[in-house]
C-alpha cells in the first residue's frame, strides 16, 4: 500500500515451509540510494527498524512485511514515519484499526 514516502507491502505465509523459527511476523526494509547518502539512508533505516519493533506486536505472526522508503522519508519525523506505517499496514488489513489508540 502506497503511502507518501513509503510503500508497504504485507504477505501472509505459511509457516509450515518457512525455514525460520514459526510464529514470528518478518519485517525487512529497503531504504535505496534515491533516499540520499549513506548516513541519511542509514538514518531512516534505524529510524524504521524501530518503528517495526513497536508495531511487530499488532501484526499477525505469520506476517512478511516490506518497507520501502522513498526519497521524501529522508526528510521526516520519526512520528510522521511511524504515522505512515501503521496507516499501510491499516489499509492492508494487519493492524486492527479498533484497537490501534495511537492514530
Amino acid at each position: 500500500m502506497g503511502r507518501q514516502d513509503l510503500v508497504v507491502h504485507a504477505f501472509a505465509r505459511d509457516d509450515e515451509n518457512t525455514v525460520v523459527s514459526p510464529g514470528a511476523s518478518r519485517f525487512g526494509l529497503i531504504v535505496s540510494k534515491a533516499v540520499g547518502p549513506a548516513v541519511t539512508r542509514h538514518r531512516v533505516a534505524r529510524r524504521l527498524r524501530h518503528i517495526c519493533a513497536e508495531v511487530m506486536l499488532e501484526v499477525p505472526a505469520t506476517s512478511d512485511v516490506v518497507i520501502r522508503a522513498l526519497p521524501g522519508a529522508a526528510d521526516l519525523s520519526s512520528s510522521d514515519l511511524q504515522r505512515q506505517v501503521r496507516s499501510g499496514l491499516k489499509k492492508l488489513g494487519y493492524i486492527d484499526p479498533a484497537k490501534d489508540a495511537r492514530s
